[in-house]
């Protein structure tokens, strides 16, 4: 049972209307950072008209207003998603009503579906919207008493966190969120022509085309008043796009003519030439007219001559569907398909957030994703972060991959190699580029600006032919031993000196435990920065690994292969601090670990560093030693019970047990 049916069968059986306890009626749901210019008053539909209906059946005129907040960005968007009626029942679903009937009983909740981080969410809210003097504050609908606008404006709020935060939004973000899309923007007067060519593209894939006049001033966009050019085109509306045509005429000189649809129908009509009852239509034959169904098209339909066009719209902004969205929508069943491949992963800081190329020493750290391509193709490759509130500066780097790689790859390559793209860096919630990659492999490398910061993020390859995509990683694996063995011929003048130490602290048996290692360590360790190795914890460590016999004790040959490896991850620890002595950034830990002998996949890596990193992002030398000394156990333990070198192997509980509390 959902979340969705569990809540109507509660409150039905109770005799409630739901409240949800997530984004409760409250001033705090509406603005968060700026105080209230007005005092909200929350109001379930049925308290504001007599007969609610959530969606009509029928075909309606599409009468979305922006309330108070002015989101007319958002009204132009569920103007798109209202024209595309697959894609809209797929966000918005329509069994779900004000009355009580066959199907289920009113019980004030009502769910949609939106993409959100990387995946379709279906998201409650209750039906209890924010009025002023008796009036909806935000959308709502001009001439019908359908509140599907307002609900759906609610849980698009909820999931941002207030209404407050739907005022920054952005056209090509909530097109993204309502259709699952990804999506791209054109210029198209830096090159009209290569524009046009990309458009015949389009028309022929599963994409949803629109087009807009950008204002110059970002403040035009946030005003309730709806700017309009002198031949009507509206400024901050997104026109959708259907097709572009070639028209002939009777003096033989054909045209090409876009024709284009106004989503929210209200306001000014297109008054151009070859607008609605233009003089230009006479010109052309009754055949072509019939072709292009002139007389059959809707009251905010029309028709622009592409010269025209180019000169009216300032951007195209497209969002393209993959086969298993598109496959909701009837008007995109005859186009071709794309080919879509995703990957979801996070930047997380000492692991996989090494920051942009400008970061040599953590670019590498990054998620390295191989992209396969079985001939040379245009591809548009989009990356979206999960940090919706505070979002980060993010984009994404593309190279040739050296054949025959299925592995990470090192720092050294990124310093000698350029890159074949560089996006965009920007702290919008997506990035998308479009770029032509030859055929074969290439690696993508998604990342914030700057090292260390942390978020979810989804990445998508959209191409029309075949692609492969996946995460190159390390397969964890000793390459060689960490603890070294003390040369035969170690006797010299500080060994005597330590097994003087040794003998005073050991047992009859000549062996000495961890509380007892400890002490010895504390007066044999030459200064504070390698005695931080010396904790009660390290020194159980060193037992556990070192201890053959399983008494819990250690010999003095076994004290002297201690201080040995402690010299050799002195050294190696040092080769990678070079900041600040003593202090080894998260971000170096996997390079660090690898020079000691430990190849690690990200998966490992990740856990090491939830364990041991401290709060400003760093490991001291003790960190070190206990990193080492667990991995050491731990690779021992399965080489013991893979004698076969199989990969795998099988534990009781009890095997289980002892060798997890052992590591």
């Amino acid at each position: 049972m959902s979340d969705y049916e569990r809540i109507k069968r509660s409150c039905v059986k109770r005799g409630e209307l739901w409240e949800d306890p997530d984004f409760p009626a409250v001033q705090a749901s509406v603005f968060y950072h700026q105080t209230p210019p007005f005092q909200f008053v929350w109001k379930r539909p049925k308290e504001l008209c007599s007969h609610p209906v959530f969606v009509h059946d029928a075909p309606a005129q599409f009468d979305i207003i922006p309330g108070k907040m002015g989101d007319r960005w958002l009204v132009s968007c569920l103007g798109v998603l209202y024209l595309s009626k697959g894609l809209f029942y797929r966000v918005v679903p329509a069994d779900q009503s004000f009355e009580d009937s066959e199907g289920g009983s009113y019980s004030g909740v009502f769910r949609f579906r939106l993409w959100w981080c990387g995946e379709w969410t279906e998201v409650l809210v209750d039906d209890r919207l924010p009025t002023v003097h008796g009036r909806l504050a935000f959308l709502q609908t001009h001439l019908s008493d359908q509140f599907w606008p307002g609900l759906l404006e609610k849980a698009y709020a909820k999931l941002h966190g207030s209404y407050e935060a739907l005022k920054y939004g952005t056209m090509l973000d909530g097109l993204a969120d309502l259709t699952g899309g990804i999506t791209e923007s054109v210029a198209i007067r830096r090159d009209p022509t290569t524009c046009g060519r990309l458009l015949g593209k389009l028309l022929e894939m599963t994409s949803i085309i629109t087009c807009a006049v950008h204002p110059a001033s970002q403040t035009q966009t946030l005003r309730n008043q709806v700017e309009k050019l002198a031949n009507g085109i509206q400024l901050g509306t997104n026109y959708r796009l259907y097709a572009v045509e070639r028209v002939e005429s009777f003096g033989g000189e054909p045209v090409q003519l876009v024709r284009l649809r106004n989503p929210i129908g209200s306001g000014s009509e297109y008054v151009g030439a070859w607008s609605r009852g233009s003089p230009d239509w006479d010109e052309v034959p009754g055949r072509e007219k019939d072709r292009l169904a002139i007389r059959h098209m809707s009251d905010s339909e029309f028709w622009m001559s592409y010269s025209d066009f180019v000169k009216t719209f300032t951007h195209l902004e497209a969002v393209h569907l993959d086969s298993d969205t598109s496959r909701d929508e009837p008007s995109l069943h005859h186009k071709s398909t794309w080919q879509m491949r995703i990957y979801q992963g996070c930047w997380q800081r000492g692991v996989s957030a090494g920051g942009c190329r400008n970061n040599v020493d953590t670019f590498h750290i990054n998620p390295q994703l191989q992209l396969i391509l079985s001939e040379m193709e245009e591809v548009i490759v989009s990356l979206n972060q999960h940090s919706i509130m505070e979002p980060k500066v993010i984009g994404f780097t593309v190279y040739s991959l050296p054949k025959n790689n299925n592995e990470n790859i090192g720092k050294t390559f990124f310093k000698k190699n350029k890159s074949l793209v560089n996006s965009q860096y920007t702290n919008s919630r997506q990035v998308s580029h479009r770029c032509q990659l030859e055929q074969g492999g290439c690696l993508i490398l998604p990342t914030t600006f700057d090292p260390g910061q942390e978020s979810g993020f989804t990445l998508r390859v959209f191409s029309s032919k075949p692609l492969k995509l996946k995460l190159l990683d390390t397969q964890p694996t000793l390459v060689k031993s960490a603890i070294m063995k003390a040369p035969a011929t170690l006797d010299g003048k500080s060994f005597g000196q330590y097994e003087a130490v040794f003998l005073q602290l050991a047992d009859e048996h000549r062996t000495v435990n961890a509380f007892e290692l400890q002490e010895l360590l504390d007066a044999c360790l030459p200064n504070d920065y390698i005695k931080s190795c010396a904790c009660i914890e390290v020194c159980r460590q060193v037992v556990l690994a070192m201890d053959i016999s399983g008494s819990g004790r250690l010999k003095f040959s076994d004290f002297k292969d201690l201080m040995c490896s402690l010299k050799y991850w002195q050294t190696a620890f040092k080769n990678h601090t070079r900041e600040k002595t003593g202090i080894l950034k998260a971000e170096r830990l996997r390079d660090a670990l690898l020079e000691i002998g430990f190849q690690l996949s990200t998966d490992v890596l990740s856990i090491l560093i939830l364990r041991y990193m401290r709060k400003d992002g760093t490991l001291r030398f003790g960190d070190f030693v206990s990193v080492i000394l667990h991995l050491s156990v731990a690779f021992n333990i399965f080489d013991s019970k893979d004698p076969l070198q199989n990969g795998s192997i099988k534990l009781t509980l009890s095997e289980w047990l002892k060798s997890s509390l052992s590591c």
